[in-house]
């Protein structure tokens, strides 16, 4: 066969002659000498290399694996662990032996103490445990602690502000929202967080704020300036009223503060009953008018009354506190922590308590009579 239209040798790069035989291979053209050179050097070449595994030497035209010099059968190119090919061609290299991604992680890479994923890359190693940089975080403000560094507390790490916040917590104090240092004598509050009263200036006349400071309306103003902008003063604290304000008895009164002159509870908004002065609520409010309230139903008592122990019963309510048997004026009852227990539950006692009570109330007899002798 011959070539000509300026057709050159791949090896050579030289043209052929007119009636010279030529060797036409995958599209490529060569002289006949330079053909069988070049298949004589690959030969020699594919016979020079031998497989970094099973040590085997490569057929001229078998395919191989190249990587850094070193040459494998593709079926000796394969994890060390799982002697599975490696997916898309990815492996990691460690003391000579390549793995696949999967054995490497499970073999090598450490376990983030806080996801549970393989951690590949930068490790934090704190708390005794391993940690990616993004899940190292304070177990309080979740702010991270990679690069800012943490501290110990109770088996948490936290960062430095949220530490000194559960420390002057312990200590019944508080921290410093501006200079995050513990609070050891008066704060105050501004828009929620507690700072030393030194940080701050009057907003009217300008002086060095103590612990008596107040704000209002997003300001704050030392006691002296406070009190003068009209602001009403609660009638059992004696101190200004800032939020919600209850107006009972000619005076104003914080909501918690205004509460039954009797049982000390607040109204919160309920009804109250006003008599001499002093503010009651319903049920003290009709014992104060009418009489005695029932230890069972806290009712007013409007028939018959039975009292006992300084307390007072509906008839229909007077019952043995154990069993709940009804009594009446004519049973036998006795005393057992200020409550009435009847006779048959009392025979169950054991007989060390009776003797115990029966010592009691012997000794409170002799008392009350030598108190009114």
């Amino acid at each position: 066969m011959s070539y000509g239209n300026g057709a050159l040798c791949h090896r050579c790069h030289e043209g052929f002659g007119a009636n010279e035989e030529i060797v036409n291979s995958n599209g490529e053209v060569w002289h006949t000498q330079c053909f069988v050179s070049q298949r004589k050097a690959a030969t020699r070449a594919a016979q020079s290399y031998a497989c970094s595994k099973c040590h085997e030497t490569l057929s001229p035209w078998e395919q191989m694996v190249n990587f850094n010099g070193r040459v494998w059968h593709t079926a000796c190119f394969v994890c060390a662990q799982c002697f599975q090919p490696f997916p898309e061609g990815v492996f990691y290299e460690f003391e000579g032996r390549k793995y696949c991604e999967h054995d490497f992680h499970v073999l090598f890479a450490p376990c983030c103490g806080k996801c549970r994923e393989f951690i590949v890359g930068r490790v934090i190693k704190a708390m005794n445990n391993s940690w990616h940089p993004d899940c190292f975080l304070c177990e309080i403000c979740t702010a991270p602690l990679a690069d800012e560094g943490f501290v110990k507390n109770a088996g948490r790490a936290l960062c430095r502000e949220c530490n000194a916040k559960e420390k002057a917590k312990g200590m019944g104090k508080y921290v410093c929202h501006k200079c995050h240092a513990i609070i050891d004598t008066g704060h105050i509050k501004f828009r929620g967080e507690a700072y030393h009263p030194y940080h701050f200036n009057c907003s009217s006349c300008g002086q060095e704020l103590n612990a008596d400071a107040r704000e209002k309306s997003g300001e704050l103003y030392c006691l002296r300036c406070h009190d003068k902008m009209g602001i009403p003063i609660c009638g059992a604290c004696r101190r200004p009223i800032e939020e919600r304000v209850v107006h009972a008895l000619g005076k104003a009164w914080h909501v918690e503060h205004f509460v039954c002159a009797k049982c000390e509870r607040p109204f919160f908004g309920t009804r109250h009953y006003e008599k001499k002065g002093l503010a009651y609520c319903e049920t003290h409010y009709h014992q104060l008018l009418f009489g005695n309230i029932c230890f069972v139903c806290n009712n007013v008592v409007t028939g018959d009354v039975f009292s006992a122990f300084n307390k007072s019963w509906c008839v229909g309510h007077f019952a043995c506190s154990i069993c709940d048997r009804k009594m009446s004026h004519k049973t036998k009852f006795f005393e057992f922590d200020l409550k009435p227990v009847c006779r048959v539950c009392h025979e169950k006692f054991p007989g060390e308590l009776k003797k115990r009570l029966k010592k009691y109330h012997e000794e409170v007899s002799k008392r009350q009579i030598m108190s009114n002798s």
